[in-house]
């Protein structure tokens, strides 16, 4: 619902987000006066030691004051849970009682402070039960009201003064006028900065140069275009995300339209020409894990890791190695020597150097499959962060494609980054001196696949049998005349339900959009929605089928937002202005359309027997396409879908899966 408003501005918070911490409060408060009513019952009539005056007025007072911030908290739990997110309507009277909370703080404070003072007081002679009582009242107290002062910096938006001028788009509010104009001008550079502090905060650990400030810049703008337009608090997105989920898993069952998949028959060419890509893919997958170091190799081995990289410290390295970059105790270079199997022969450069769009990578050669490989890392610290946040768009040059596109900012920037090292830097001519009839393969994960598709692109003119492999790389990377034309050469490897291969500005968007139809059209309240949601992540079970104003409308009446909808939507992003039918004042969109990488093999998993201490997951493999990307699903697993060692299990299943056919 729209964030509460209180004092005079916004709230990160909802007036329907008490239920659950309040009901928590409320039922530690109730404990709690029910042990002090005890208590006083017990000694009613023993007040005569030393202070015991002081204590029976104590222990009054804290009962009565109790049980008006248990009242309060009663109303404040109730009153939340009337209404639904979009409709606030009967819970109009919160605001209310919750001032009327807030000012029983200070009452409360003041007790704390008697007790305090009462417990420290050396005349004090009473027994020893009721001053640890009095005592364990004070500390609940204080961590009460601390814990308090927490939330309300948590919810605190520092724009929550200026939201309510920035409400709607220019002719809503006839910013034709200067000093409106001028007012939402103010309010968006106040958004921006505000958003650069926190990307400030977040990157304190790392030295700031020229090229974090102006990354910091860019990325705050992206967060506040992305966010300016909704008035949604943190919550809600976790309630859309809920239904959104089970929606999807309601869905699943359905058959699909033939042109999302494309299946292939086990003796046709195509499914051959798979199973030797899936071979492949599995052999390179190691380098691309092998590119993340002794993070990955600890977090695969994590009983054995440490042990045998400290055997590897003490080895001296070869006087003739190249690696640039910082590598304590040899940790990162003897990971990769055990990950890949290769020895120190093998590598040409080893490159540890991060900075923003500066990725490490390493070349080495690949005696197996006769090939130089270069191994990109994905994303592994703060400045691999800020490189895939760039996300703005930029023009890529190349002399043989009739239509240049365009490409991911950050990634292109790390792909050139790497591309003038092998290539002026001469490391490629020194590998293709060592073994000229090997060829190029280019290979990485997450970021590092994204920047190995966008260098292989760079190399393909050089380097005709050029091949790369890329590991969930992110969606939005390729305009679609760049992504059809890497299909002769590049290979994307998705498994199940990635949410990096689907992440894209436009995607980003349609999100945003369904969480706030599906949101402001539910019918049930939050709270519910939030615990239903909750067991059904954790336990399992049927998705709820939770009522919405969706059911019973045309086709026709679906492609109008609601006014729920509306009121949920500060001014229209471009993405929300398609569901008019006709794009807002004919503005062009914001987001260009960016794809994923050459031809794609989607993985998925076909089922799966857990046992006690292991599980087997048989997992299936299929040419796909774009369009099957074009949507982020919400699931448990799009996350774990992305991690290295997951998409590494996979590959090796089905490679393995394979042979065994074959000896069959």
């Amino acid at each position: 619902m729209p964030g509460l408003v209180v004092f005079g501005r916004r709230w990160a918070i909802g007036s329907d987000d008490f239920v659950l911490p309040g009901a928590f409060e409320l039922f530690l408060r109730l404990l709690w006066w029910v042990g002090i009513l005890l208590l006083y019952t017990v000694h009613k009539g023993r007040f005569s030691c030393p202070g015991g005056a002081l204590l029976h007025s104590y222990l009054l007072v804290l009962l009565a004051l109790l049980a008006a911030i248990i009242c309060t908290l009663s109303a404040l739990v109730y009153v939340s849970m009337q209404g639904t997110i979009s409709n606030p309507g009967p819970r109009k009277s919160l605001p209310k009682l919750l001032y009327t909370r807030l000012l029983l703080y200070l009452p409360e404070f003041i007790w704390a402070v008697v007790g305090a003072v009462w417990v420290s007081d050396s005349s004090v002679h009473c027994e020893s039960t009721v001053i640890n009582v009095v005592i364990g009242t004070v500390i609940a107290s204080w961590v009460i009201i601390i814990f308090t002062i927490i939330g309300v910096l948590i919810v605190f938006d520092p724009l929550g003064g200026k939201k309510t001028f920035y409400l709607t788009d220019g002719l809503d509010r006839n910013l034709e006028s200067s000093q409106s104009g001028q007012l939402l001008y103010n309010v968006k550079n106040t958004a921006t900065r505000v958003w650069e502090k926190r990307i400030r905060l977040m990157c304190c650990c790392i030295v700031q140069d020229d090229d974090h400030r102006v990354a910091f810049t860019s990325i705050a703008e992206l967060f506040r275009a992305y966010f300016s337009d909704t008035d949604l608090v943190p919550s809600d997105i976790a309630a859309g995300l809920i239904l959104l989920h089970q929606e999807q898993d309601k869905m699943e069952n359905c058959p699909k339209d033939p042109e999302e998949v494309l299946c292939h028959s086990p003796s046709s060419p195509v499914a051959d020409d798979l199973d030797i890509e899936v071979e492949n893919a599995a052999h390179y997958m190691l380098f691309a894990a092998a590119a993340y170091g002794w993070p990955y190799y600890i977090y695969t081995n994590p009983f054995t890791a440490l042990c045998k990289l400290n055997g590897d410290c003490c080895r001296s390295r070869p006087e003739d190695s190249d690696i640039t970059g910082s590598d304590r105790r040899n940790f990162h270079f003897g990971s990769i020597l055990r990950i890949t199997g290769l020895q120190y022969r093998d590598f040409i450069h080893i490159s540890f150097h991060n900075k923003i769009y500066e990725i490490p990578f390493f070349v080495a050669l690949d005696h197996k499959k006769e090939a130089i490989v270069v191994a990109v890392r994905g994303t592994l610290s703060f400045e691999d962060i800020l490189t895939d946040l760039s996300a703005d768009c930029e023009d890529l040059t190349l002399e043989d494609v009739l239509e240049n596109g365009f490409v991911h900012k950050g990634i292109t920037q790390a792909a050139n980054y790497i591309y003038q090292k092998l290539i002026n830097d001469g490391i490629l001519n020194q590998a293709f001196t060592i073994a000229p009839e090997y060829k190029l393969v280019i290979v990485g994960h997450s970021l590092g696949g994204g920047t190995a598709s966008v260098l292989a692109i760079m190399l393909k003119n050089s380097f005709p049998t050029l091949k790369c492999y890329a590991f969930s790389p992110p969606g939005g990377l390729l305009s679609k005349t760049l992504a059809d034309y890497s299909k002769r050469f590049i290979v994307s490897v998705i498994l199940g339900k990635d949410l990096v291969a689907r992440l894209s500005m436009p995607n980003m968007e349609d999100l945003k959009r369904r969480i706030v139809r599906i949101v402001a059209n539910c019918n049930r309240p939050k709270y519910q929605i939030l615990l239903r949601g909750c067991w059904y992540e954790v336990f399992g079970g049927d998705p709820d089928n939770f009522p919405t104003e969706l059911d019973g409308r045309n086709d026709d009446a679906l492609t109008q937002p609601l006014l729920a909808e509306e009121s949920l939507m500060v001014h229209r992003s471009p993405s929300y202005n398609a569901l008019d039918g006709e794009s807002h004042l004919n503005s062009p969109p914001q987001y260009p359309h960016l794809y994923l990488p050459g031809k794609i093999i989607h993985i998925v998993e076909e089922s799966s027997s857990r046992r006690l201490c292991s599980s087997d997951i048989k997992y299936s493999a299929n040419w796909s396409n774009e369009r099957v990307f074009s949507s982020i699903l919400i699931s448990p697993k799009m996350i774990t879908d992305h991690m290295p060692d997951v998409v590494l299990n996979a590959l090796n299943s089905l490679s393995q899966e394979h042979r065994s056919c074959i000896s069959c």
